[in-house]
């Protein structure tokens, strides 16, 4: 088959300068031949983490960097740029070259929407071309087992009737604070009666609750388990149960108190490149996005995730950008809860 090609196009380019149909046909011969990414990649990609090593976004990238890079043909890079509630990562990957070269690692819930409706970011989520939303999970409302309180309804009212009484503990600006904030006022309660307790990081509000500093705590259910033992699960922030954890959802415990509350998204880990990278070469993101989606296809590599806790789903670029837009509309809707924070 490749003698034949040559031996066509040696044919064509001698007929090039008398023949323009002949030139048209290699023209096209050659761009059908060039391969989908036309030779991409050439050298190392770079993953750029907006967090710190050991965070849940570099332990997704970290756990995918060895087997995409055999998907890809070349090495897979992993650097972190923390910082700012992710705004130094993501910018760092806005002004990188929009080559396909450099991809971003992150929290697209909460963090992205945050950066951006809080007005510190200069980019909006229309700047980003969203490979896939692996990483998906909700949030966990859950007791201290040293606190006084045993049940939600015990909370609300103590809340209602003896304002500054109940700590909470959220990790500032995540979906948890957000749906704190949200709890107190589809019930009626006035903010100010909680009082929240922020923190900068889930180890940090987790070892809260676990140690009784705080009654309660709304955190991201996953990465919750090595407290288990100190907590008591109330409620997930979803619309089905998981059965990771033993107990209702939210709106199933609200519903006796003729109250509803909107389900907010948990947090959700993925990639993407620049909006102008798919723009100038949408060969190469494609590329990016079935390299992706072959890793996540391997069976060793879904049992390499299940073992560490990690999700692996493929959700892929066109469904991860409509997920990204009605995300942040929900975020855009609530929040005036969280001026002020």
């Amino acid at each position: 088959m490749a003698e034949l090609i040559a031996d066509l196009m040696t044919d064509l380019m001698t007929e090039l300068m008398a023949a323009p149909r002949a030139a048209l046909l290699l023209a096209v011969l050659l761009a059908g031949f060039a391969g989908p990414a036309a030779g991409y990649p050439q050298r190392p990609v770079t993953f750029v983490v907006a967090f710190g090593v050991g965070g849940s976004a570099d332990r997704m990238t970290r756990s995918l960097s060895a087997t995409l890079a055999e998907e890809l043909g070349q090495p897979i890079q992993v650097i972190n740029k923390p910082g700012a509630g992710t705004l130094l990562g993501v910018k760092h990957v806005l002004e990188r070259p929009h080559d396909g070269y450099t991809v971003l690692a992150t929290g697209f819930s909460p963090y992205l929407s945050n950066t951006i409706l809080s007005g510190l970011a200069d980019y909006s989520i229309e700047d980003f071309a969203y490979l896939n939303f692996q990483w998906f999970d909700e949030d966990l409302i859950a007791l201290s087992k040293r606190s006084r309180y045993r049940s939600l309804a015990a909370l609300l009212d103590a809340l209602r009737t003896r304002p500054k009484t109940v700590k909470a503990a959220v990790v500032r600006g995540s979906g948890g604070h957000l749906m704190a904030r949200l709890l107190l006022e589809v019930s009626g309660i006035a903010q100010q009666n909680l009082n929240l307790v922020t923190y900068n990081s889930g180890g940090q509000a987790r070892a809260a609750v676990a140690g009784g500093v705080v009654d309660f705590i709304v955190i991201s259910a996953r990465g919750t388990e090595p407290i288990r033992e100190y907590i008591t699960p109330l409620a997930i922030v979803a619309e089905r149960r998981n059965a990771d954890w033993d107990a209702p959802t939210l709106n199933e415990l609200l519903a006796p108190m003729n109250l509803s509350a909107p389900v907010m998204p948990g947090s959700i880990r993925g990639f993407a490149t620049s909006r102008q990278t798919r723009q100038q070469y949408p060969e190469r993101f494609d590329a990016l996005a079935a390299a992706l989606k072959r890793t996540l296809a391997r069976p060793d590599v879904q049992r390499a995730l299940a073992e560490a806790n990690i999700g692996g789903r493929w959700l892929g670029p066109q469904a991860s950008t409509a997920t990204m837009r009605s995300t942040f509309e929900i975020f855009k809707q609530y929040t005036y809860l969280l001026e002020g924070r």
